[in-house]
């Protein structure tokens, strides 16, 4: 699976920032999210939609 198979931008869902195809997770808060040293397992219990690969894709934008 590929970074375009977990993100994605439309311009109807969060004004078109980057988000964690379906969801309206923007990529931003979890690099927030991993800046501020929460653990993974602390942002997947935070949010549940999530999954490590998202986590993982959302990293590999910046």
């Amino acid at each position: 699976m590929t970074i375009i198979d977990r993100i994605e931008i439309n311009p109807r869902i969060c004004d078109g920032k980057p988000v964690i195809k379906g969801t309206r997770i923007p990529i931003s808060v979890i690099l927030e999210l991993v800046a501020e040293d929460k653990s993974w397992q602390a942002i997947l219990d935070g949010y549940p939609e999530l999954t490590r690969a998202d986590i993982h894709a959302a990293m590999q934008c910046t």
